[in-house]
C-alpha cells in the first residue's frame, strides 16, 4: 500500500504540471501535503519517532524544504552570482574561447566530460554544476550548438563522480557500514566510473528523443553582450577565478585525506574546504578582479549579483519543494516499509543491496537515505558470504542513482537550469540516470569475477 500511495502521488503530481501547467512549486507542495494527510489517517506520519497528526504536517514540510535549501541555497546562489559576474566582465566568454582554441567546435563535448570528471572526483554534484554551467552556457552561445548537447555530458558526468566514489557522501557513508577501505573503494570505482560515464555522457545527447529537444538557456544567468577580444580579461586570470573555489575544496579535500594533520589545521582546512565558504571567497575575488580591476564600477557588480539572484528565485524555491515532497515520505515511514519487505530476500549480496537502493530511490527520491538504508539492510552479508566490501559499497551506492524522478530535488535542478518541461527532464535525467545504475552494477559483476 504505501508503494502504491507513492505511485500514485507522483502520477498526480505528473498531471498537475504536465496537464494543467500548474506551477512546479505549488504542485510539489500540494502533492507532499496530500500525502502527509494519508500518511496521518494511517498512522504511519511520525516525527522524531513519536506519532504525528495533521497539525505537524506544516512542521514537517516546513522543515523538508528548510532542510533542501540549507544545503543547496548558499551554493546555487553563490555560484549564480559568480558564474554572472564573470559572464558580465568577459570571463566566461575568454574561458569559452580558450577551450575552443583547445578541443575546436567539434570536441566541446570532450572538454566537458574531462573537466567534470576532474572536478567531479572530489566535488559535490551541486557546486560542481553551479562552476561549470556558465561556461557550458557560454559555449553554447559560441557554438550555436543545443544547449543539451554541451550540458548534457557536463551534468552525466558529474552524476557519476558524485555517485560512484568516495569522498561524497553516499559511497563514503556506506563505506563505514559495509567497514570498507575507502582508497580501495575509489580504485575500483573509478575503473567502473569513467567508462561508464563517459559512454553514457557522449551517447545520450546523440539519442534520437534528445536531439529533438531544443531548450533555451534560462534568462539572467549569462550575460547578453558579445564581447570584442580587446574587452576580455586575461585567459589568465579568468581560469585562477574559475579555478579558485575547485583549488580550495579539492585541495583541502586531498590533503585532509592524505596528511597527518594537527587538529587546528584540520579544523582550517574544513573551514576553507566547505562549499560554502569557498564558493564566498571565490566571489569575494571574482568582485575585485572582474570590478574595480576591469574598469567596472561596484554598482554594476552589484547589478550583475541582484540579477543573478532573481533569476534563482524559481529555480530555488522548485529545488525546496522537491525536498518538502522527499521529507513528507520519509516521514510516512516508506523506508521503513521497504526495508521490512525486502529484509528477507534470498539474492545475491551485490545484486540485493543495489536492488534495495533502487526501490528506495524510487519511492523516496533521496538518494542519501536509499544508500544509507540499503547498506544498513545488507551489511551483515559482507560477514555471512564472503563479499567484497568495497564492491558491496559500489553497488549500493550506484543504485541509489537510479531512476531520478519528480521526488528528487536533483531532477527539478537539471529541469530547470537546462529550461526543460517535466516530460523532457523525466525522458532525459530518469534515462541516464538509470543506465548508470544498470551498467555500474554490471562494472560491479564484473570486477567481482576478477578479484573473487
Amino acid at each position: 500500500m504505501p508503494l502504491l500511495v507513492v505511485a500514485l502521488a507522483v502520477i498526480v503530481l505528473l498531471i498537475l504540471m504536465m496537464r494543467f501547467k500548474l506551477n512546479g512549486f505549488i504542485a510539489l507542495i500540494l502533492v507532499a501535503t496530500l500525502v502527509a494527510f494519508w500518511a496521518v489517517a494511517t498512522g504511519s506520519l511520525t516525527v522524531d519517532g513519536e506519532p504525528a497528526g495533521i497539525a505537524d504536517i506544516p512542521e514537517i514540510i516546513t522543515d523538508g524544504l528548510g532542510g533542501q535549501l540549507g544545503s543547496t541555497a548558499i551554493v546555487i546562489g553563490l555560484g549564480a552570482m559568480i558564474g554572472r559576474v564573470m559572464g558580465d566582465a568577459g570571463a566566461a566568454q575568454r574561458i569559452a574561447r580558450k577551450i575552443l582554441s583547445v578541443f575546436g567546435e567539434r570536441g566541446v563535448q570532450w572538454a566537458m566530460v574531462i573537466s567534470a570528471m576532474l572536478i567531479g572526483v572530489t566535488m559535490f554534484y551541486e557546486v560542481a554544476f553551479v562552476i561549470l554551467v556558465p561556461v557550458a552556457f557560454t559555449l553554447v552561445r559560441a557554438t550555436k550548438v543545443n544547449l543539451l548537447w554541451v550540458g548534457l555530458p557536463m551534468s552525466i558526468s558529474l552524476s557519476t563522480m558524485h555517485s560512484f566514489l568516495p569522498p561524497h557522501p553516499g559511497p563514503t557513508a556506506v563505506a563505514g557500514l559495509y567497514n570498507a577501505s575507502v582508497g580501495l573503494t575509489l580504485a575500483y570505482g573509478l575503473l567502473i566510473a569513467i567508462p561508464v560515464g563517459v559512454a553514457i555522457a557522449m551517447v545520450w545527447p546523440r539519442l534520437a528523443f534528445v536531439r529533438k529537444m531544443n531548450p533555451q538557456m534560462p534568462s539572467g544567468l549569462l550575460a547578453e553582450k558579445d564581447f570584442a577580444d580587446e574587452e576580455l580579461p586575461s585567459a589568465t586570470l579568468s581560469f585562477l577565478v574559475a579555478l579558485l573555489p575547485i583549488a580550495l575544496i579539492a585541495g583541502s579535500e586531498i590533503m585532509r585525506m592524505t596528511m597527518r594533520l594537527s587538529q587546528g589545521a584540520e579544523d582550517v582546512l574544513a573551514l576553507l574546504g566547505s562549499a560554502e565558504v569557498a564558493l564566498l571567497i571565490a566571489l569575494l575575488v571574482a568582485i575585485v578582479a572582474f570590478g574595480p580591476l576591469h574598469n567596472r564600477t561596484m554598482a554594476q557588480v552589484a547589478k550583475s549579483m541582484s540579477e543573478a539572484a532573481r533569476a534563482m528565485a524559481m529555480i530555488l524555491l522548485v529545488i525546496g519543494a522537491g525536498g518538502a515532497f522527499k521529507q513528507v515520505l520519509v516521514s510516512a515511514g516508506i523506508a521503513d516499509y521497504i526495508a521490512d519487505t525486502t529484509a528477507g530476500w534470498n539474492l545475491s549480496p551485490l545484486f540485493l543491496a543495489w536492488v534495495i537502493a533502487v526501490i528506495l530511490r524510487i519511492a523516496l527520491g533521496s538518494a542519501t537515505v536509499a544508500v544509507s538504508t540499503a547498506a544498513g539492510i545488507a551489511a551483515p552479508l559482507v560477514a555471512a558470504t564472503g563479499a567484497s566490501p568495497e564492491l558491496m559499497v559500489l553497488a549500493t551506492a550506484c543504485g541509489s542513482i537510479a531512476f531520478s524522478h519528480v521526488n528528487d530535488p536533483g531532477f527539478w535542478m537539471f529541469k530547470e537550469y537546462f529550461n526543460l518541461n517535466v516530460g523532457q527532464a523525466l525522458a532525459v535525467r530518469t534515462t541516464y540516470t538509470t543506465t548508470l545504475a544498470v551498467l555500474g552494477l554490471v562494472g560491479v559483476f564484473a570486477l567481482d569475477l576478477v578479484i573473487s
